[in-house]
């Protein structure tokens, strides 16, 4: 564990200093302003900074110290950090910059300084960073002007920069943190080990951060599922690009890109996504209640029917069940409420509704076993007694373990109320829309955690065809071949259970007119070349041949197309392939993270997936549930149910072709692309008709 960051008994500054304009001067006036253990200032020309004996050296601090921060120039920080493992100290936060971030010198220097934190057993934040803070503790370890209020949420950032301005944010609104960590350069401790001491931390219930990259993918999968079993994670991922597909040579690489497999990893591990710092917020503000719903009924109560609707309409939007509530529970409060409220879902109890008018539908809608969850619409309207109505909300909260939520909407009036709300840990927005955008992503949290998922253990194959596809690939490699395509890729592919059409190959136009006589017409014909992975780029395709003639003409026209586009490549031959039809055209597909390793891929074939970019993703390993949601969460999935009278086509054959790929890649890491495209699938069964790897 590293508490010792966050709970030390004795922090030192390196670098402390009496200047006010200086970092080390606002570090040290932080922790003296609020932090309850020992506090030793080190610098070597000064004996004494705010009262506080200074000392020249953290080994010359007569006591043991915890947690050292260093805040001196990068080039004297490396000694610094050796004198910090002479003394024994457990933890450093390296505020200063000027390593890994600005290149050249920077980049040795990093290493330097790990290798000497690592070699002693220390544990380091940073470089680079703005350091930690303990609200509970009231520790402000940190060049942050202020100290966030105390609260229930741990965060932390990969931008120091971001952090002052969320800590400036969270003073503003109120909100509280239980503790803050801001990494830099994370040459170190990272995100991964916050997780980790987070989940553990009583102090905190709520995870939040904002991260541009993750140090160790695998690792990251493994943990962070394992902490969103126990507390949410939300997180905000920058650097949405598709920067990292530029170099992808297929047309699953090219789909992929770095951000979907951040997607699709905080998909795999339960972490809730959100794309601004202000979603971040509202969506942590939804969980710190720690009540979750049962199922997607929510009942809506208002006094305005505007906000009513919007909440409505954004409910129904996210797949939110907007039932009304029991016959019983109807007839209850239609006795108690003017002719003219709306009874059902939203309940508009009207503008001049009191704070009775909510007590007696809430207290209703709490005891309705169809409602799972509440929201209050209140603005503030002439009659409204918006503090009475908070406190009724309160009230009846307290009676329930179901989820209440409210939206006030307005200003001064609302004001008081909000925070009376808030201090109880009851989740207030000031915007329908968004209120319920954050109830559907505590939906979301639940209906992961409640997910019954296999661990994705592999297919598992024939060890004797495992043996032949290693045999295959070694051949390749040493032949220096990493594009493989025809017939060697349907080989490997073959011994991993998919299936291609008959298929021979022609050297001359005579075999080729021979061999489409015995496969049978109509016939495809494909250039076969281990330098030629596009074949229709070079005109080394063609289709639906369907006599001898026909066929002769084709062999020549496609090695005479192939010889003026690629003069330089090879030509083994030409590929016979009996020509298949009557199905389905999908694509199957694997690329390659570097943050997450292999990701399967899946779509349905031809303008779906060039236009329409129709696809899905999953990290590898796949389990059975996640290669069935991969295809029902596509657009194009409807028409594999069958349409206009169609038999429905084979989705477990799909599934199945999804795990073969996945067990593949786990078999050899080596593979980096697959296209199967197309992969024909039929009401029973499907065959691929072309297919590349690259390696």
């Amino acid at each position: 564990m590293i508490d010792f960051i966050f709970n030390p008994s004795s922090i030192a500054v390196i670098g402390a200093s009496a200047e006010e304009k200086k970092v080390g001067y606002a570090i040290l006036k932080n922790l003296i302003n609020g932090y309850k253990g020992k506090i030793y200032p080190v610098n070597p020309g000064r004996t004494e900074i705010f009262s506080l004996s200074c000392y020249p050296s953290v080994s010359a601090i007569p006591d043991k110290v915890d947690l050292a921060i260093i805040v001196i120039p990068a080039k004297a920080v490396k000694e610094s950090l050796k004198d910090c493992a002479q003394a024994g100290v457990k933890g450093v936060i390296v505020i200063t910059a000027g390593f890994k971030e600005v290149g050249g010198d920077g980049v040795a220097r990093e290493r330097e300084i790990v290798d000497i934190v690592r070699s002693s057993g220390m544990k380091m934040v940073g470089p680079n960073c703005l350091g930690v803070i303990n609200a509970t503790h009231k520790m402000n370890a940190s060049f942050a002007p202020d100290l966030p209020p105390e609260g229930r949420v741990a965060l932390f950032s990969q931008s120091g920069a971001l952090g002052v301005a969320i800590i400036d944010w969270a003073v503003e609104n109120n909100f509280g943190f239980s503790k803050f960590v801001s990494f830099g350069n994370k040459a170190d401790l990272n995100e991964i080990d916050f997780l980790e001491y987070f989940a553990k931390d009583p102090d905190t219930d709520v995870i939040i951060g904002y991260i541009e990259d993750v140090i160790d993918g695998k690792k990251f999968l493994q943990i962070a599922r394992e902490v969103t079993k126990v507390k949410p994670v939300i997180l905000i991922k920058s650097g949405a690009t598709v920067a990292g597909a530029r170099a992808a040579s297929s047309h699953t690489g090219a789909l992929a890109g770095s951000d979907r497999a951040f997607t699709e990893a905080f998909r795999k591990t339960g972490i809730i996504r959100v794309s601004s710092i202000q979603e971040l917020f509202e969506t942590a503000e939804m969980f710190i209640s720690k009540r979750n719903p049962k199922g997607r009924r929510l009942l809506i109560i208002t006094n305005a029917g505007g906000p009513g609707i919007i909440a409505a309409d954004t409910a129904d939007k996210m797949g939110i069940k907007l039932d009304p509530m029991t016959r019983n529970s109807i007839d209850a409060i239609a006795e108690k409420l003017p002719s003219t409220v709306s009874l059902y879902n939203p309940v508009d109890i009207i503008g001049d509704a009191t704070s009775e008018r909510y007590q007696i539908v809430l207290d209703q809608a709490l005891k309705d076993e169809v409602v799972e969850g509440v929201c209050v619409i209140l603005t503030p309207q002439a009659v409204t007694d918006v503090d009475n109505i908070a406190d009724v909300i309160v009230n009846s909260s307290q009676n329930t373990d179901k989820p209440v939520f409210a939206t006030f909407i307005g200003g001064k009036r609302v004001k008081n109320a909000i925070t009376k709300l808030k201090n109880m840990r009851i989740p207030c927005f000031s915007d329908p829309s968004i209120a319920i955008n954050a109830y559907r992503r505590l939906i979301d949290f639940v209906e992961m955690n409640n997910k019954k998922m296999s661990d994705g253990s592999p297919i598992k194959m024939p060890e004797e065809n495992i043996k032949k596809v290693a045999e295959i690939l070694q051949k390749l490699q040493t032949q220096g071949i990493s594009g493989i395509g025809g017939e060697e890729a349907m080989q490997i592919l073959s011994l991993y259970g998919f299936s291609f059409p008959e298929r021979a190959l022609a050297k001359t136009p005579m075999e080729a007119v021979a061999i489409a006589e015995r496969i049978g017409y109509p016939i495809v014909m494909k250039v076969s070349s281990p330098h030629i992975l596009h074949k229709t780029d070079v005109g080394g395709v063609k289709i639906n041949l369907t006599n001898e003639k026909a066929v002769y003409n084709a062999f020549v026209e496609i090695t005479t197309n192939v010889k003026r586009f690629m003069p330089d490549a090879y030509i083994e031959g030409v590929m016979i392939y009996e020509m298949v039809s009557g199905g389905k055209e999908v694509i199957l597909g694997v690329s390659y993270d570097r943050s997450f390793g292999h990701m399967i891929m899946f779509g349905l074939g031809g303008i779906y997936v060039e236009v329409l970019k129709d696809v899905s993703f999953r990290i590898v390993p796949v389990s059975e549930e996640e290669a069935v949601e991969m295809i029902n969460e596509t657009k194009g999935s409807r028409i594999l149910d069958g349409v206009r009278g169609e038999k429905p086509y084979d989705k477990a054959d799909i599934a199945s072709c999804i795990r073969k790929l996945s067990a593949l890649v786990q078999d050899f890491p080596i593979i980096k692309e697959i296209d199967i495209n197309p992969y024909m699938v039929f009401n029973n069964g499907g065959i691929g008709l072309d297919a590349r790897i690259i390696i």
